[in-house]
């Protein structure tokens, strides 16, 4: 019997295992569900309403006809998911029909933006990736919702939140709507130094660019947190450093830590100053025939025994660059060689000249102008397509379309071209509004009270030239402006254009009377080098003395009455100032030479020189030391008092507008003077406020003099003598505009003469 029992046993399991193996018999798969076995006589797709039934099936990576294989199905499903088309997706079968059951993701018919107020909803559309009647997916919404987050972060704001909401609509579509909490902006509460003992952590909070927050930086985004800007924080730490001769400078770590109410930031820096070197050996080797190290070694600017800068390094090679390119060397490479001695701390400095690769531009591309005509900047280049290849006239190039301020951002990139001897040279910019509608309001010790408007436009139509209207009111002077400017006249680098003008003043105060000047102007000017200009002016313009005084000079009374000017101006200046607005390097010279007479009533021939120099002698000190000098000569009758010169006021601070120089013994009127002459010596320096609030102080002493009128009479005061001045002052550079007060006392003056202490000068624009 037992024998039977195992018999009978086996029998069933051979029976089971040959059930099992058939091929024709079903089992079920494990990862779909499906039954496995037999062929599949159709494909149902069920559920798909906007997605065609032959869509479904064409992402289906099993056909009528495939035996059921599990592994095929599961694939095929999850290629299904993939398409984003649909919100669920089931594979059954049914007999020997596989039924895809689908439910579709719903179009979306409009998205909207709740709660932003800081960024415009402009562009947050343009930062998200799905648009209307495009198929809704999770995966794309929560993309776009940390493309929101990633725009408000970079905006300072790491406590703004996001939350996507949908709404149902009927035809399977939704509205989507973003739910913005944008919260407070994440300022930075404090900025630390570690590691470093030559500057204190003053002195490197005042070189990077982010700032730790404080109640004065109200209209800046310095204090908000921004990760970008730590990159950048760390490189201008690097040049910082290098600047001041330590090369082996390196920031270790930069970390930013967010307080547990994500309301601000802690930033961290970790610095390896390491030792400070010296300057070494200078040396310049030249591997060009003609051409001798001498005459290269006059460009550089690091002497032995001084502070290595590598700076300094770097203007030493644009300046022998240039001065190989004017002498004829089209392709020159000048590398310098940098041998360091760790344990002296001596830098060795060689400068390496060597033949360049003979690469000439092929071509060079202009990107971004929107508006701006391509032939604006490309006027710009000192390269045309063609040249040899020349990375100073490139640097130039750009600074050149930089100082259009046409543009907010201006790249240019040097990449190869269609041959190994040609180069392309692509620039891309980004422009900026140049149009500008501006109301002015303030107040000048000369002047008075003061409003203006003005309106102008820097690149009309794409263009380059420039068209303003202005007009100010004061209780002094005011005046009416028409001005246009075309910066390539006739093709050609000169800038020419017209003004029309009509100018009221009131010298009641100062000399009895009050003028009027209407009359319009050509002008041209156009560059002699790159620090030398050039400029020729026409003026015709009617002058008017009036409202005179009873109580008024004879003289002046004698002025009285309308008298027409026609005056040929030339001028040529020369500049190589650092920056025009607040210089601390360079010379500014200009001579101008007046000559009126060829028509109109005045006949004179007058000269100008005025001149500056900047010297910065320590951090934020700065040395302005400033001349001018003048003469008028008739060339018939007497020069009128319109075309004489005045002193005293801003160019000769302790004294008043017109309080110098020749005066009525009996009136007191300031009857102006055929020469003069003045000058200044200023310190400017800080106080010890942060630099970005732009307050500082500076001392100065101011002297000069003015004098002879023709003719001469018994009733003029008039000596000549040296007038000169002391005091000090503080300029504020405000968030609505400059503002400078100026002390000062007289140490040599003429008892007629008439003083002023203090000196206001507050200008703003909105």
């Amino acid at each position: 019997m037992l024998v039977l029992a195992r018999f009978f046993l086996f029998l069933t399991v051979v029976a089971g295992g040959f059930l099992f193996a058939s091929p024709g018999l079903a089992q079920t798969s494990p990862q779909t569900g499906v039954q496995t076995g037999g062929v599949v006589r159709e494909i149902r797709v069920e559920g798909a309403r906007r997605v065609e039934p032959g869509t479904v099936r064409s992402y289906l990576l099993i056909h009528k006809g495939d035996a059921f294989d599990p592994e095929r199905i599961d694939k095929s499903l999850k290629s299904l998911f993939a398409t984003g088309l649909f919100a669920d997706v089931t594979i059954r079968r049914d007999g020997d029909v596989l039924v895809v059951d689908v439910v579709e993701n719903p179009v979306i018919n409009e998205i909207a933006f709740e709660g932003n107020k800081r960024i415009k909803t402009a562009d947050l559309k343009a930062e998200i990736s799905l648009r209307p009647r495009v198929i809704y997916t999770r995966t794309k919404v929560q993309n776009d919702v940390e493309r929101i987050l990633t725009l408000y972060r970079r905006s300072g704001r790491f406590a703004a939140t996001v939350e996507p909401k949908v709404i149902q609509l009927d035809q399977n579509r939704i509205n989507l709507v973003y739910e913005i909490h944008e919260g407070d902006v994440t300022r930075v509460q404090n900025i630390r130094f570690v590691g470093n003992h030559a500057f204190t952590d003053s002195d490197l909070r005042d070189v990077i660019r982010t700032k730790e927050t404080r109640w004065y930086r109200f209209l800046s985004s310095d204090d908000t947190y921004d990760p970008d800007r730590l990159t950048y924080d760390r490189e201008l730490l690097r040049r910082f450093y290098l600047k001041n001769g330590y090369a082996d400078f390196r920031v270790s770590s930069s970390v930013a830590e967010l307080t547990p109410d994500h309301k601000a930031f802690f930033i961290t820096y970790t610095v390896d100053e390491g030792p400070r070197y010296r300057v070494g050996n200078v040396k310049v080797a030249v591997k060009l025939r003609n051409l001798t190290s001498a005459t290269l070694m006059r460009e550089n600017t690091l002497k032995r025994g001084d502070w290595y800068n590598a700076d300094a390094v770097d203007k030493s090679v644009e300046k022998m660059t240039a001065q190989v390119g004017n002498l004829g060397y089209a392709f020159v490479d000048i590398r310098p060689r940098i041998n360091r001695d760790r344990k002296k701390h001596v830098i060795d400095i060689t400068y390496q000249v060597d033949e360049g690769p003979r690469v000439f531009v092929e071509r060079i591309n202009i990107s971004g102008n929107v508006r701006t005509l391509d032939r604006v900047i490309r006027r710009e280049f000192r390269l045309v397509e063609g040249d040899a290849f020349d990375a100073a006239k490139l640097r130039r190039s750009k600074k050149r379309i930089q100082d259009l301020d046409f543009f907010k951002k201006v790249d240019v990139e040097q990449v190869p071209g269609s041959a190994p001897d040609k180069t392309v040279i692509n620039v891309k910019v980004k422009e900026k509004s140049t149009g500008a509608l501006s109301l002015t309001a303030g107040y000048s010790t000369t002047n008075g009270a003061l409003v203006g408007a003005s309106i102008r436009e820097r690149n009309l139509l794409g263009t380059g030239r420039s068209l303003s209207l202005s007009t100010q009111i004061a209780q002094s002077q005011s005046t009416v402006n028409l001005s246009f400017t075309e910066p390539y006249f006739l093709g050609r680098d000169i800038s020419a254009g017209f003004d029309i003008f009509h100018t009221a003043s009131n010298r009641q105060s100062t000399s009895s009377f009050n003028s009027k000047s209407t009359g319009f102007a050509l002008r041209a000017h156009y560059p002699l080098t790159d620090t030398l200009t050039q400029g020729w002016r026409y003026t015709l313009r009617s002058n008017q003395v009036d409202s005179v005084k009873d109580t008024a000079s004879t003289f002046i009374k004698a002025q009285a009455g309308k008298r027409m000017l026609s005056e040929v101006t030339h001028t040529l200046g020369y500049d190589t100032r650092d920056d025009k607005r607040n210089p601390t390097e360079g010379v500014f010279a200009q001579l101008t030479t007046d000559l009126a007479g060829l028509g109109g009533d005045s006949k004179y021939f007058r000269n100008r020189i005025d001149g500056s120099t900047y010297y910065q002698y320590a951090d934020g000190w700065v040395a302005h030391l400033r001349g001018a000098t003048g003469y008028v000569m008739p060339l018939s009758g007497n020069v009128t008092i319109l075309d004489r010169f005045f002193l005293g006021g801003d160019d000769l601070r302790g004294f008043a507008s017109s309080g110098v120089g020749p005066r009525d013994r009996v009136s007191g009127d300031a009857l102006g003077g055929q020469w003069f002459y003045s000058g200044s010596l200023e310190t400017s320096f800080p106080i010890g406020l942060p630099k970005e609030l732009g307050v500082a102080g500076h001392v100065f002493t101011d002297f000069g003099s003015i004098g002879k009128i023709v003719p001469s009479s018994s009733e003029v005061q008039n000596t000549g003598s040296l007038r000169a001045s002391a005091g000090f002052g503080l300029s504020w550079s405000s968030p609505i505009g400059p503002i400078g007060v100026d002390f000062a006392w007289p140490v040599l003056h003429e008892k007629y003469d008439k003083s002023e202490v203090m000196r206001v000068n507050i200008g703003t624009r909105f």
